[in-house]
């Protein structure tokens, strides 16, 4: 498995020092810009599908630098805060049940590498998105584990550096890369499928000031 030591969690206190300056952008329905979405999320409200306007921006730009013939796929975009505590509450609570000796802080970390802490989701900011490859034929490119995989499930397969995959999933991995740091999205490495641009991660990653998105509700 990857060495946690060489990645910073959404739990990290200086991910939340990150200050956000709300600019009010809109969140957007992906499905309207051409921009393929999966099955997987579907739900009443369409939430999965929504993305603040200048997130699609960036991966219609991404889309255009794949290689002839690759798409994106947005499996899931917008998160509502509550939903997004179930998830964090529900996996801290499998961890601790894994791990009785665990103390809160090592178990939030570790939540974190998978669920992120609800009060700086980039999910809940309608910054992040969760999306995979589809090739010429219409089907998703192999990228070594299924989306969504947990790091005890995947053997910590999902970080999207992992050790031990094969030359083509790295490959592939490295196409998505390439085309959504170009378009200006930062990859939560711990998570393959999962990119963002705008949020608290994205800022101490790239260095600035502040957050343009913060958490809101739909």
């Amino acid at each position: 498995m990857t060495d946690d030591a060489e990645v910073v969690v959404m739990a990290d206190p200086r991910i939340a020092a990150v200050p956000v300056r709300e600019c009010g952008e809109a969140l957007t329905d992906v499905r309207e810009s051409g921009l393929r979405t999966g099955k997987e999320r579907l739900d009443g409200e369409g939430n999965y599908a929504h993305l603040r306007a200048g997130v699609v921006q960036r991966l219609l730009r991404a889309q255009e630098l794949l290689p002839v013939g690759m798409r994106l796929m947005v499996v899931e975009g917008y998160r509502s805060p509550t939903l997004q505590r179930e998830y964090f509450e529900e996996y801290e609570a499998e961890l601790r049940a894994a791990h009785p000796h665990w103390t809160a802080p090592e178990l939030r970390g570790a939540a974190s590498r998978y669920v992120s802490p609800p009060e700086i989701a980039p999910h809940s900011a309608g910054a992040a998105v969760d999306l995979t490859l589809v090739g010429p034929d219409g089907r998703e490119v192999d990228m070594g584990t299924p989306m969504n995989a947990s790091p005890e499930e995947s053997a910590g397969a999902c970080y999207t550096h992992a050790p031990g995959l094969s030359p083509q999933v790295r490959a592939n991995r490295s196409v998505l890369g390439a085309a959504l740091t170009a378009a200006g999205l930062v990859n939560y490495p711990t998570e393959w499928w999962h990119w963002s641009y705008g949020d608290r991660y994205w800022a101490w990653r790239t260095r600035a000031t502040a957050a343009p998105y913060g958490t809101r509700e739909r």
